[in-house]
């Protein structure tokens, strides 16, 4: 079966103009439940291989190395905060279409009073090795 990449960058969307940090509580807390049952809900059909929430641009690094000097490890990247990734999910599943029926339930994942925040996924399959099982 396929494997895809569901990108998801910290832009919330055109349901949603109010960073996460500024949501009420609650509001918070109804995002991050929708995002645990639908990982829940993948993982128990077979078709979650990974989800991650990352950390803020404040804490990347960047490393450039020529393979025989020290490599040059910065600070950053310091993008705009709709061009940084948050998270992603990885799938397993039959079809593209099944992976971009994933990622439209996560774009409307509920944002602030509820909304659904129309938040862009960026689907992309996984390129298989030749000779390998993935």
């Amino acid at each position: 079966m396929p494997r895809f990449m569901l990108l998801q960058n910290f832009e919330g969307g055109a349901g949603c103009d109010v960073p996460m940090y500024e949501w009420d509580p609650q509001d918070v807390e109804a995002h991050i439940r929708f995002q645990v049952d639908l990982n829940a809900e993948l993982d128990a059909a077979g078709e979650l291989v990974d989800a991650q929430g990352l950390s803020g641009p404040d804490l990347a690094k960047v490393v450039t190395a020529d393979g025989v000097s020290a490599p040059v490890v910065t600070d950053g990247p310091y993008l705009e905060a709709k061009e940084f990734l948050a998270g992603y999910r990885i799938v397993d599943v039959d079809s593209l279409d099944r992976a971009l029926e994933i990622a439209a339930r996560a774009s409307a994942a509920p944002g602030a009073k509820g909304a659904p925040i129309q938040q862009p996924i960026h689907v992309r399959q996984i390129m298989a090795v030749p000779g390998s099982d993935s």
